[in-house]
């Protein structure tokens, strides 16, 4: 049976469904931007749950991330960050935090410094925002605590004796133990699962009373991140009561419990807030040649084309397909922009892979003027309905400087204004 082709048209169509992309939603639908979002599935699922702004600078971990940043827009004027002031990278992140904590997954909102959060190889990070249900990792490292790490037999990315091993010189009354998930007997267990599984409450009671027993004096619990994917926080609260403890998750290797808690909040939200979503499918094509820009993809129902006013790309890096390597070069396969990159492969790494320098193909991306609007190959805005945000863009290494959330959200934010800006002339 042939499927007719089917059109979304919209004020704004959103390419990408990474954090960027999601974020960039958020903004347009708050300020009644008609919007559309598709692409690939996105990194969500790789990310750990936590939202940096700015971990890494000038060679050190930063304290104050807004320090930071005053000094980054001094000293590194390119750089995505260095263009939006303090005030707007806040308000970016106050009002996407409020979004998911609106709707079921509640944030720390973004303090005067860095927190220090834990990862799965028992180091720490220097993050802004974080998840409600790891907050008390922060304050159980604060006071030194008494706490036991929780591992379970058969899930890897995680491994409460390495956490308690690398923490134990600074924390002396932090230990491990091992032991069995509720209903769990052999074999492999995956952190969705067990998530999944703690849903449920009697699988919640049988988990508590394992706690209870083993935990001994500790005043804190850490479990990995597998306190459900819906309503994280309630799964907490009941937790702590049943064991009169306090508990934290630890991030799991990806991909992660929290990173798909927000992946499925999203794709259930934004259809009931009225934006058009086309998860988990590759835009094909891009056409600026008519009075609107059209996006061409499909499902497994037949073709799909998006008529929007303005389009803001949001593709990633090469993980999301939003740049491609080739042998001797880089480029941006969807609406064939210009790439920012080191004149000759020779220089895209330096010789040392743990070099302070850090390597130049991380600092690869396409270039924009101050509204986030992509310039093409004579230095000029591309197209002035075409705007982009995230990790795409260049002169950044969100890796090394902590800062892939910040640059996502806070650029999201600040091309949706220019598209407000745009759609109102």
């Amino acid at each position: 049976m042939h499927t007719p082709p089917r059109t979304i048209t919209a004020d704004l169509a959103i390419i990408g469904t990474g954090l960027a992309g999601t974020a960039a939603a958020v903004f347009a639908s708050n300020r009644k931007i008609a919007c559309a979002i598709a692409g690939n599935t996105g990194a969500l699922a790789y990310t750990t749950g936590y939202f940096d702004l700015l971990g890494f600078f000038d060679g050190r971990f930063v304290g104050d991330p807004w320090e930071a940043l005053a000094k980054l827009q001094q000293t590194t004027p390119q750089h995505p960050l260095a263009g939006i002031s303090s005030g707007d990278v806040r308000r970016a992140f106050t009002e996407f935090i409020a979004f998911i904590g609106d709707n079921g997954i509640t944030y720390s909102q973004p303090g005067s410094d860095n927190l220090r959060a834990l990862t799965p190889a028992g180091t720490l990070k220097p993050t802004l925002c974080l998840p409600a249900t790891m907050s008390k990792g922060v304050e159980a490292i604060s006071r030194k605590a008494v706490c036991t790490i929780f591992g379970f037999h058969g899930l890897k990315g995680f491994s409460a004796n390495q956490i308690a091993a690398n923490l134990q010189n600074g924390w002396p009354k932090i230990q491990a133990r091992q032991i069995q998930f509720p209903s769990h007997l052999q074999g492999e267990l995956y952190a969705e699962v067990a998530a999944r599984s703690l849903e449920v409450p009697a699988n919640r009671k049988l988990l508590a009373r394992i706690l209870e027993s083993e935990a001994g004096q500790s005043e804190y619990i850490g479990l990995p991140a597998i306190l459900g994917i819906h309503r994280p926080d309630n799964i907490l609260e009941d937790l702590e009561q049943l064991t009169g403890r306090r508990i934290f998750e630890i991030p799991t290797m990806p991909p992660s419990v929290p990173g798909i808690r927000l992946r499925e909040m999203f794709e259930q939200q934004f259809p009931q807030r009225g934006i058009a979503m086309v998860p988990q499918q590759r835009i094909e094509r891009l056409d600026f040649t008519g009075e609107k820009i059209a996006l061409q993809l499909k499902d497994n129902h037949g073709p799909i084309t998006i008529s929007a006013k303005t389009a803001l790309l949001a593709t990633g890096r090469f993980l999301s397909g939003g740049l491609k390597a080739r042998f001797d070069s880089i480029s941006e396969p969807l609406a064939g922009l210009p790439v920012h990159q080191p004149s000759s492969r020779e220089q895209w790494y330096q010789d040392e892979y743990l070099d302070s320098r850090g390597h130049e193909i991380h600092q690869a991306g396409i270039d924009c003027d101050a509204s986030f609007r992509p310039l093409g190959k004579d230095g000029t805005v591309f197209d002035p309905r075409l705007f982009s945000a995230g990790i795409i863009l260049a002169h950044q290494d969100w890796i090394r400087q902590r800062c892939g959330a910040g640059v996502a959200i806070a650029t999201a934010y600040r091309a949706v204004q220019a598209v407000e800006d745009f759609l109102a002339e």
